[in-house]
C-alpha cells in the first residue's frame, strides 16, 4: 500500500473549478482528514450506527464514495456478510478505492454511476458524506425523493453536510472559526482562499432547517441531527 499522500491541490494558483479528478483523488484520505472537522469521529458514528442493525445480507450503499475509506473501515468492522456498495462519478477516484480494495481482500461493489439516475431498490441503508452539497439544488431535492422510493420501509438514510445560517454574523464567524481550525491542520491562508474560490458555486450548502425540509418534502417523518460542529451536521432520516 501506497503512504497517504499530502494534500497540496491548492498551493498554487487554481486554473479551474474544483473537480474530483485524479490530482484531488490521489491526496483526497488526506483532505479529508485536514478540512473537515471531527471526519474521523463522525465516520465511526455512522458505522456503528449501522452496525446497530446489522444483519445477513443487509444492504449498504455510500453515494461520492470516493476512495472507498467509509466502506473499507465498515467492511473491517462488520461480524455478518452485509451487501457493501460504493457509487461514485469519478473514475479516479474509483481506481483509487479498487486499488485499496483488492490490498484489504475487501468484497465491497463499486461502480462509475450518476447517483441522480442510479435505479435505488430495497436499499437497507444509504449514506452520503459531504456529497449532496455539490448536486445542484433543484436536483438535491428530486434525488431526495428517489432514495425515498428506494429505500425499505424499515430504510435509513444518514448524510452529512456543511451547511449555511440566516444569522449571517454567526455565519461569518463560524467561517472564521473553520478557517482558524484549516489553518491549525496545516494549511495556508493562500490554500484556504484558493480553495475557496474553486469551490464557489460548485459547493453549494442549505440551512439545517432547509436540509430538515427537503427530506419532508421528499416523505420522511423522521429526520433527527447527530452531530454537529459549527457548521457541519450530519443527519439521520427514517421514513
Amino acid at each position: 500500500m501506497r503512504m497517504m499522500m499530502k494534500d497540496k491541490v491548492f498551493d498554487k494558483p487554481i486554473e479551474k473549478k474544483f473537480e474530483f479528478d485524479e490530482a484531488v483523488a490521489s491526496v483526497f484520505d488526506d483532505m479529508l482528514s485536514r478540512s473537515v472537522p471531527f471526519y474521523d469521529e463522525v465516520r465511526n458514528l455512522i458505522i456503528s450506527l449501522i452496525l446497530a442493525e446489522e444483519r445477513e445480507g443487509m444492504k449498504v450503499l455510500d453515494l461520492g464514495s470516493s476512495t472507498a475509506k467509509f466502506l473499507l473501515d465498515l467492511h473491517s468492522k462488520m461480524t455478518s456478510t452485509m451487501k457493501l456498495k460504493g457509487l461514485d462519478n469519478s473514475q479516479a477516484m474509483l481506481d483509487r478505492a479498487e486499488q485499496k480494495c483488492q490490498a484489504f481482500g475487501a468484497n465491497i461493489e463499486l461502480a462509475l454511476a450518476d447517483m441522480l439516475t442510479y435505479p435505488y431498490a430495497e436499499e437497507d441503508v444509504i449514506v452520503a458524506n459531504y456529497t449532496l452539497q455539490f448536486i445542484r439544488p433543484m436536483q438535491r431535492m428530486e434525488l431526495m425523493k428517489q432514495l425515498y422510493q428506494g429505500l425499505n420501509d424499515e430504510g435509513m438514510f444518514i448524510f452529512s453536510e456543511k451547511v449555511v445560517f440566516e444569522d449571517k454574523k454567526l455565519d461569518k464567524d463560524l467561517i472564521d472559526i473553520y478557517y482558524a481550525y484549516k489553518k491549525e491542520q496545516g494549511y495556508s491562508d493562500y490554500e484556504i482562499a484558493q480553495k475557496r474560490e474553486a469551490l464557489e458555486n460548485v459547493l453549494i450548502p442549505f440551512t439545517i432547517e432547509e436540509n430538515i425540509q427537503m427530506c419532508k418534502d421528499a416523505g420522511f417523518t423522521k429526520i433527527t441531527t447527530v452531530f454537529q460542529w459549527a457548521n457541519f451536521v450530519t443527519f439521520v432520516v427514517k421514513k
